[in-house]
């Protein structure tokens, strides 16, 4: 189940029609897993050339720029620190990653581990607990086997996002059925 994850009440009918867009997977019942999120960014680039291409993607209608990532809160009672995982350019900012977008290049990517003190209250969905009792550990047996090349579009964060999502959830195409905004 994928649902708005926000503590304000005046989004409690938004929070009720999200939940009610999806349906949850029989892999998703368990409530012993930590906690699986998705959340999403737009799209950014350096100043300069790189500004332009994005420019240029955005006026092409190359619409829907963003940037996914994992988030894992862990169910420990113990208040931790919530995990992110992502996969991105190996220099996001350079002209090269901005060329890229365009052009369908590969060029050499790399996955992140961040860490954040709680979860983001925008731009944010709750998918469902994880299958595994410890689902840092197996998002990081899942990064060893993640080949590094990026292609936009081919084998990007989207991708990864859908296919981590999978490894700990079992939910599938997580990106495609997240609310458009």
């Amino acid at each position: 189940m994928v649902k708005k994850e926000d503590n304000d009440s005046s989004h409690t009918k938004q929070k009720k029609t999200m939940a009610s867009l999806f349906t949850p997977s029989p892999t998703t019942t368990s409530s012993s897993g930590d906690t699986i999120y998705v959340a999403a960014v737009p799209l950014k680039a350096a100043a300069g050339p790189p500004q332009l291409i994005m420019s240029m993607a955005y006026s092409l209608n190359i619409s829907n720029l963003q940037h996914f990532m994992v988030l894992i809160k862990p169910s420990s009672p113990i208040r931790q620190e919530v995990l992110v995982f992502d996969f991105q350019p190996r220099n996001p900012e350079s002209i090269e990653a901005a060329i890229s977008l365009l052009s369908g290049n590969l060029i050499p990517g790399v996955v992140l581990q961040r860490r954040l003190k709680n979860v983001p209250r925008q731009r944010c969905w709750m998918v469902g607990p994880s299958k595994g009792n410890d689902a840092m550990e197996m998002a990081m047996e899942f990064n060893k086997s993640w080949e590094t090349d990026l292609r936009v579009g081919f084998h990007d964060c989207r991708h990864y996002t859908n296919e981590l999502v999978q490894h700990l959830t079992g939910e599938m195409q997580i990106v495609e059925r997240l609310p458009r905004s």
